[in-house]
């Protein structure tokens, strides 16, 4: 059951077995609810006693009031474990799900990420997670306990009186029926209110990305009028989504209400007839009160899981998820990196390598270059296993990447990209990210090396600024040197860099480059480079073209062969003569 329930509900092992305890909870706080229905028949049996026979009516009045105090502290007790198998345990289940999350992200190939919308993924981490807080705080187990309760105290009123506990529970499984029945029309309007949820969290995400281009571009009135229109469809699929609902479920309510009228007729021409005690009359006047109120529950419940099962799948779809795995050893015999027939899609049928095959070697510097969208920047992610092939092998030393868990795998690698990525932290942290166990003096040290530490010192507090999100506070070639500070940290055998210094003016860019070819000695170098006189010092230059290899060798051997490595020279050459008139 347990392993159902995980499936089912999207939980950890143990969050499917403190799901069980709260069921349990709740199904024996719901039954204890009969208790002062009992104590107080209880009572009014001994009143009528105590008139019949002329005893007076405060005889054992300890013993009752004893009694009652009893069932309240039971109640208090019963209840307080019941709160701490709901809330306590749902939110323990609760960080452990985020955690699930995020490593199962972490362990995804960023092909996921590239077939995902961004705004979709953090709606399912937090909106879709706090939805599930909530369900499994005050739904799930409630519904199971309302449920269990219901056909508990059923068979016990059937044993007492058929015809009254069929006056009362007739209405039961009608309102059940309706409010189930209803499924369809209600995940329909709730997926429909997702998808406007996520149009809205992608039309604000944009928004906030390109908000310098929407000013730039004078573009604010048309931004603006585009994310009401989507919060319009948003506010009316979320009324439409809570109407389809509240209708089905006020009128089950409703509709149960009718057993109190049906109690109270069938108990009154049985109480009339001579066919039942005033006693079992009021017993069950009281046990339909106090059943009705946990089924309104499971009526507000089922619709609510109904709405909640939307979530489970988006959260199980990224759960489900294949991640990348390999083993944690890795010792390859040298750091030589081999493309073998590789052949890669982001999409399917949508080619972006076919059939390539080079090696860069350990020692040497192999430069990647190519038209725009020839594969160059894909062959280089490939390299690290940032995906996976999809035909052909990508060796390094000897070993297939895709054996190799990619944590592992990357401790070898350094790299720096035209994209930098940076966090809300100092700078001191953000260049320690290329090695966590360095020193103070071994960052100040890389960020010298990478001409970092001039304008670092020149921030408010130095090393110690923080610099906003992905670096927003310092300039793209600011940004690009702390990159580079990072790598040169991390001192890894292979360097893969794309780009790594296009954002940079020309006094820093030969003087990082000078720092580059200190990092470079002796390691295997896979380097993507536009500027042809960035890469004509390489050992070896592979031509990629439309996802193929059309050239490789020397930069004096492709300068012969007249080919693309020649024209793409000449036409820079002849560009750098260009000026404005």
């Amino acid at each position: 059951m347990t392993k159902k329930l995980q499936h089912v509900f999207a939980l950890s092992e143990k969050g499917a077995k403190d799901l069980v305890k709260a069921v349990v909870w709740c199904f024996v706080c719901n039954l204890s609810l009969m208790l002062p229905v009992g104590a107080v028949l209880f009572t009014a049996q001994h009143l009528l006693d105590a008139m019949e026979t002329g005893v007076s009516p405060m005889e054992g009045f300890w013993v009752y009031t004893g009694s009652a105090l009893a069932v309240l502290i039971l109640l208090f007790v019963l209840h307080w474990f019941q709160y701490a198998s709901l809330y306590l345990a749902t939110y323990k289940e609760s960080a452990s799900r985020r955690v699930s999350l995020a490593e199962t992200l972490r362990r995804l190939p960023l092909s996921f990420f590239g077939n995902r919308d961004l705004s979709d993924l953090t709606s399912t981490m937090i909106a879709d997670c706090s939805s599930l807080d909530q369900m499994f705080s005050h739904y799930v187990p409630q519904l199971f306990a309302s449920v269990f309760s219901t056909l508990v105290i059923g068979a016990a009123m059937f044993v007492c009186d058929w015809r009254m506990a069929l006056a009362i529970l007739w209405v039961v499984p009608v309102a059940v029926l309706l409010t189930a029945g209803s499924r369809k029309i209600q995940d329909s309007f709730g997926t429909k209110n997702i998808l406007n949820k996520r149009a809205v969290a992608d039309c604000i995400q944009e928004g906030l990305e390109t908000i310098r281009d929407i000013k730039a571009c004078s573009r604010q009135d048309a931004y603006m009028e585009k994310l009401e229109k989507k919060l319009a469809a948003m506010e009316k699929g979320s009324i439409r989504s809570e109407l389809a609902t509240g209708v089905f479920v006020c009128s089950a309510q409703a509709f149960l209400r009718l057993g109190l009228a049906t109690t109270i007729l069938t108990g009154g021409a049985l109480l009339a007839a001579g066919k039942l005690s005033f006693l079992y009359f009021l017993g069950f006047l009281f046990a339909a009160a106090r059943l009705y109120d946990p089924l309104g529950l499971v009526l507000q419940n089922i619709a609510a899981t109904f709405n909640a099962k939307l979530q489970i799948e988006r959260m199980r779809s990224i759960l489900e998820q294949p991640v990348q795995e390999g083993t944690a050893e890795f010792t390859p015999e040298n750091y030589d990196i081999t493309f073998d027939h590789v052949s890669f899609a982001y999409r399917e049928g949508d080619g972006v390598l076919k059939d390539v095959s080079f090696t860069a070697k350990q020692g040497e510097v192999t430069a990647l270059i190519g038209p725009s969208g020839g594969g160059k920047s894909t062959a280089c992610k490939l390299a690290a296993r940032f995906w996976d092939v999809t035909g052909g092998k990508v060796l390094l030393g000897g070993t297939d990447v895709s054996t190799v868990d990619p944590e592992t795998l990357l401790r070898s690698y350094s790299m720096v990209f035209q994209d930098v990525v940076l966090f809300r932290d100092t700078v001191m942290e953000n260049i320690r990210l290329g090695r966590r166990d360095a020193s103070d003096e071994e960052v100040i040290a890389a960020a010298r090396a990478a001409r970092c530490d001039e304008f670092i010192r020149e921030l408010p507090q130095g090393y110690q600024t923080l610099i906003g999100e992905n670096g927003s506070t310092l300039s793209g070639g600011e940004r690009q040197r702390i990159s580079i500070a990072r790598a040169l940290l991390k001192d890894a055998p292979v360097i893969l860099l794309d780009e790594a210094t296009a954002s940079l003016d020309v006094e820093n860019e030969s003087a990082v480059q000078e720092a580059l070819s200190r990092l470079l000695q002796g390691k295997t170098v896979l380097v993507i480079a536009h500027r042809m006189r960035t890469v004509e010092a390489a050992d070896k230059i592979v031509v990629l073209s439309e996802g193929s290899v059309v050239e490789q060798g020397t930069p004096a051997d492709l300068m012969n062969r007249n080919g693309i490595f020649r024209h793409m020279v000449e036409l820079q050459r002849q560009s750098a003569g260009w000026k404005l008139k």
